[in-house]
């Protein structure tokens, strides 16, 4: 048996640190930034280490909601493929600085990628 992505990664520690990485990546981004001009950054964080600790294989604990509905909103907004992917690019970033295998960068990029539809709301 393999152990999850999760597992791999270093558990909750890793998604902690990913997590705080990843949002003052984007929150510094001034394309995607505003999306979150609105949020509370805490609850959006420990909303956000729930979601991927549950889709990189560790405890489900994620009680937010689906993809689509969380983001409606923000495609009322204009949230758009330009703005998907220079999110994934901060997650792939900050993988790569907390030295993340790249083999377990592309798959877990390859998850990202596989909710664009969702995310967008086609």
């Amino acid at each position: 048996m393999t152990d999850s992505i999760y597992t791999q990664i270093g558990g909750a520690d890793a998604v902690e640190k990913a997590v705080d990485i990843f949002y003052r990546k984007v929150l510094s981004d001034d394309l995607i930034s505003s999306f979150f001009d609105d949020t509370d950054m805490d609850a959006q964080r420990n909303k956000q280490k729930s979601f991927l600790t549950m889709v990189l294989g560790g405890p489900n604990e994620y009680t937010g909601k689906d993809l689509r509905t969380a983001h409606a909103p923000l495609v009322e907004k204009g949230l758009n493929e330009e703005h998907f992917w220079a999110v994934a690019g901060h997650l792939q970033e900050t993988l790569q600085e907390l030295s993340v295998p790249e083999d377990l960068i592309e798959t877990i990029m390859g998850v990202a990628a596989g909710t664009i539809d969702d995310v967008l709301n086609r």
